[in-house]
């Protein structure tokens, strides 16, 4: 059995303590307790979260648990004395050591980001390259890992982060199948931006929001004007005038934006061929692929896969 030791600071973010699910619906995927899953703080005892309620910890110890978690806050804060001497052992001792939101904060204060990658939250990412400047912080990135330190951007990544940590014990079809039975869209490669295409378009109607939804789970398909305006329940020269004055784009336009977020994760992820790829994102070819990627990046999508392997940033 590992154990996975969430470490508590006084206002830890709830929402982070969402990344312990996926390791307790691990357990009754496998039918066995593959995780013991602990709440650990400096002294022990309860430790008061950000919206006010507390959780009992036990206090950090001799005992190093298999993966260590370090849960960030709202905002960063300097980890108390004790829990950044817990954070060096465990960088010396543990399998791995990881940082949700914030929490990377932490790991950088204990020194065990020097030189590495890393990833938080993108509103505190400039802080924390001005605090630690030997830290190569990436802030456009869902998680981030270098060898055993792991760190991921804020709050929902944290799930993401898990996954990829169960993942990495017991292979992507447990992790798959956590993700939907969490109801997770699916486990966002590391590599993806911390920004959603279907933020950045932000419509202000339901119609227009159930059609952009509809377009990103159904990729595969032509996606014409007719059929998302159908999705929308608008005829098609309502739906093309509302959507454009709601987003600013054409409808074609923004679903090439969508296809372009689901191939580029794809491709960072690097477990399908590009013709695999271009056809799961709706691309039908991977010319067709190809020539939007040189419009939206810059790039192929050859150079941004060897890029991310080789460990740099797009």
């Amino acid at each position: 059995m590992r154990t996975i030791g969430f470490v508590l600071s006084d206002g830890f973010q709830v929402m982070a303590m969402a990344a312990a699910t996926p390791f307790e619906m691990a357990n009754r995927l496998l039918g066995e307790p593959a995780y013991a899953v602990r709440m650990l703080s400096e002294h022990g005892g309860p430790v008061r979260s950000s919206l006010g309620f507390a959780v009992e910890t036990e206090a950090v110890g001799p005992a190093m648990p298999d993966t260590v978690m370090t849960v960030g806050a709202m905002l960063p804060v300097r980890a108390a004395d004790g829990v950044l001497a817990f954070l060096r052992r465990a960088g010396a001792e543990a399998r791995r050591v990881a940082g949700v939101c914030t929490g990377a904060f932490a790991l950088a204060d204990a020194g065990l980001l020097d030189g590495r990658p890393a990833t938080t939250h993108w509103a505190h990412a400039r802080t924390l390259q001005r605090l630690h400047p030997s830290v190569r912080v990436e802030d456009d990135r869902i998680f981030v890992k270098d060898g055993p330190i792991w760190t991921s951007a804020g709050m929902s990544a944290g799930i993401d982060l898990a996954l990829a940590l169960v993942e990495d014990d017991h292979g992507a079809t447990l992790a798959k199948e956590i993700a939907r039975r969490l109801v997770v869209y699916h486990r966002r490669a590391g590599g993806q931006s911390q920004f959603s295409a279907l933020l950045e378009l932000e419509p202000r109607s339901d119609r227009v929001r159930r059609a952009l939804v509809y377009a990103r789970e159904h990729l595969t398909s032509a996606l014409s004007v007719e059929e998302l305006a159908e999705a929308a329940s608008l005829s098609p020269r309502q739906f093309s005038r509302v959507f454009k004055e709601e987003t600013g784009q054409s409808p074609a336009k923004a679903v090439e934006h969508l296809r372009l977020e689901a191939a580029r994760a794809m491709m960072e992820d690097g477990r399908h061929p590009i013709d695999v790829v271009a056809r799961e994102t709706g691309f039908a070819d991977r010319e067709r692929m190809r020539r939007a990627f040189l419009r939206a990046y810059g790039q192929p999508p050859q150079v941004i896969r060897r890029t991310v392997r080789a460990g740099g940033t797009i």
